[in-house]
């Protein structure tokens, strides 16, 4: 049997949506009708962008839903349901009922064979590979409540992690903007305008200031839809250029790292999902080799994963993991020290986790420093950029007063 989801009408008119179990395509749509339902659309679930209530059903399948997944699938595992059984009730749970088409496709694989993880793998295009791996590694090892439960807290730091990314950028990119507006409309249209009133009253000479900020605002107008189209185009460019070309990706990643104040967040966010993920995957039973390439790629930076990748065979070959790492400059801090004492001491998963934490208290004081001192810069900048335009006005309206006086 296989899930199908399909949309319809009833014999009312009303639209209807849902999922039909049926052994083709064929008897889908005879089911529906047996039903009083019209159908419109029937496809197989997992391959159709149809959801139970609207939208993308693997667009909705994000960190959130992803969380609860493993999180609901662990407890009621633990429980004692099998694994079909447990996913049909997850089909129907509130928190992932916008995503119940894509749960039965998964539901419907691992029907016919397919481990969790290879389902997943094949439905979700946000899996990440380090996550495939440790659903591998508890269906192998008859742990998989107990990974699904680790799993979920690792994503759900991720996610956090992301949003304190975002929360940081938002008041920096409003002044930003609130900026580019006020220097349009003053530049473009308060400065040119009073200067053109004065030499019409007066027939006098523009000081220095207006002139300068009047021929900025002309250059501006004209400037900046050129430079908006440029933007664009350039960042379509970059986006093709990053899809296609893995050592462009790597080389603009190298140099994101290089900015003083952009680099020095980036490495500390680097430095913390890559210990944070290499601690999980050793925690599972990944193997060590494994476990870095897949940590690499969790770092989101293109280099660091190039990197890892290429020390990964020297750790096959038997060289220290903490001597690998110092081989890779993003990571060459503190890090190595850290791996080194867990090595030492044989308990690298705990040294790991502790080096995590140290990461996420060096993160959050970045954030607030940073902050402290960016947002007064911001609001400085914008007063002394006020204080020009005031002056490039009262200038010459001044000076128009004293030749009338």
């Amino acid at each position: 049997m296989r899930t199908f989801s399909y949309k319809g009408f009833d014999s009312s008119g009303a639209v209807r949506r849902g999922l039909i179990e049926a052994q083709d395509l064929k008897e889908a749509r005879e089911k529906l009708s047996a039903r009083g339902i019209l159908p419109q659309d029937v496809t197989p679930s997992g391959t159709s962008p149809v959801s139970i209530f609207s939208g993308s059903d693997r667009a909705a399948f994000k960190t959130e839903s992803r969380v609860a997944f493993y999180r609901e699938l662990g407890v009621l595992l633990g429980a004692g349901l099998p694994l079909v059984g447990a996913m049909e009730i997850l089909m129907e749970s509130p928190e992932l009922g916008v995503s119940a088409t894509l749960l039965a496709g998964v539901r419907d694989r691992i029907r016919e064979g397919s481990s969790l993880a290879a389902a997943l793998g094949a439905a979700v295009p946000q899996l990440k590979p380090y996550e495939r791996a440790i659903l591998e590694v508890g269906e192998k090892s008859g742990d998989l409540e107990g990974m699904l439960e680790r799993l979920a807290l690792f994503v759900e730091e991720q996610g956090h992690l992301r949003e304190k990314i975002v929360s940081a950028l938002i008041y920096p990119a409003i002044i930003l903007v609130f900026a580019i507006v006020v220097a349009v409309v003053l530049l473009g249209f308060v400065v040119p305008r009073a200067a053109e009133m004065v030499t019409e009253q007066g027939n006098i000479a523009l000081p220095l200031l207006t002139r300068i900020m009047v021929g900025t605002g002309r250059v501006m107008m004209v400037g900046l839809p050129v430079l908006i189209l440029g933007v664009l185009a350039g960042r379509q460019w970059m986006r093709h250029k990053m899809a296609t070309e893995s050592s462009f990706r790597c080389r603009i990643d190298r140099g994101v790292l290089t900015i003083p104040l952009v680099g020095r967040g980036y490495t500390i966010v680097v430095n913390l999902r890559f210990s944070r993920t290499l601690a999980i995957l050793l925690k599972g039973g990944v193997g060590l080799v494994d476990s870095l390439a897949l940590a690499g790629r969790a770092t989101g930076s293109a280099w660091v994963a190039h990197l890892t990748d290429a020390e990964t065979e020297s750790v096959r070959h038997g060289s220290s993991l903490a001597d690998a790492i110092r081989r890779i400059p993003p990571l060459a801090g503190s890090l190595p020290s850290w791996i080194q004492a867990g090595e030492a001491s044989g308990s690298l998963e705990k040294l790991l986790d502790t080096a995590g934490n140290s990461y996420q208290h060096q993160w959050n004081r970045f954030v607030a420093r940073t902050m402290s001192w960016l947002e007064p810069v911001l609001i400085l900048g914008i007063g002394f950029f006020v204080l020009l335009v005031t002056l490039s006005v009262l200038l010459p309206i001044l000076s128009l007063n004293t030749m009338l006086g």
